[in-house]
């Protein structure tokens, strides 16, 4: 069979990269369709860390925030030292006055924090969160927005 699908033209269809189709729709700011995507990547790769992080982006934008902090614990129950779950999560428990909480994933995050420039951002924006937490001083060039993407 492999054989005539080879001669007239048949055979597997190419493979679709859900997981950097949803990236592009996530950047595009089309989070449902992105969060399509994304699901479908799960079903390729089922309990990846990185795919579920984006997931929780997506719910985060369309304003499932539930969903959004429910998919991080998830992550993070396979992974504690996830840093991109624990900053997610960080700020979604600050949206809900869970200082507390979102103080020890801000630390977290920090304990564990990527080294790359790409994430410089994001720590800069986590050490300035906390800092404000703590009632510390801090240095306000630090005060960035949270980039829109995590690592």
């Amino acid at each position: 069979m492999a054989f005539w699908n080879k001669l007239f033209g048949g055979g597997e269809a190419p493979r679709v990269d859900y997981y950097n189709e949803g990236v592009e729709l996530l950047m595009d700011g089309k989070f449902h369709e992105a969060l399509t995507s994304f699901r479908l990547a799960l079903k390729v790769t089922p309990g990846d860390a990185t795919v579920l992080q984006q997931i929780a982006i997506c719910y985060t934008r369309i304003g499932m925030t539930e969903e959004a902090a429910k998919t991080y614990r998830q992550v993070l129950q396979e992974n504690p030292a996830s840093a991109g779950a624990h900053y997610g999560l960080a700020f979604l428990l600050l949206r809900g006055d869970e200082l507390e909480s979102a103080t020890e994933h801000l630390e977290a995050f920090l304990a564990q924090a990527p080294k790359d420039g790409d994430a410089e951002d994001h720590v800069r924006h986590a050490r300035s969160t906390l800092a404000q937490l703590r009632g510390e001083a801090h240095d306000a060039s630090a005060d960035v927005p949270p980039p829109d993407e995590l690592f």
